[in-house]
């Protein structure tokens, strides 16, 4: 019985970390940790968008 108490927990903490990497970015300290910038306006050019940094309306992007 002790068993499946330790599968259930083992099964719970990695489906929590899976679900870590599947969140945007949405500060910006966490832009910058992705090698990104937080710009006010569109990605020009060659940058796309990777998350948000401050808001829905202000893009961090990166090559």
């Amino acid at each position: 019985m002790r068993l499946h108490h330790l599968l259930l927990v083992l099964l719970f903490v990695v489906l929590s970390s899976v679900s870590g990497f599947t969140q945007g970015i949405r500060s910006p300290l966490s832009c910058r940790g992705n090698r990104g910038v937080c710009l006010p306006i569109r990605c020009p050019g060659r940058l796309r968008q990777i998350g948000t940094c401050f808001g829905p309306r202000v893009p961090c992007c990166r090559r």
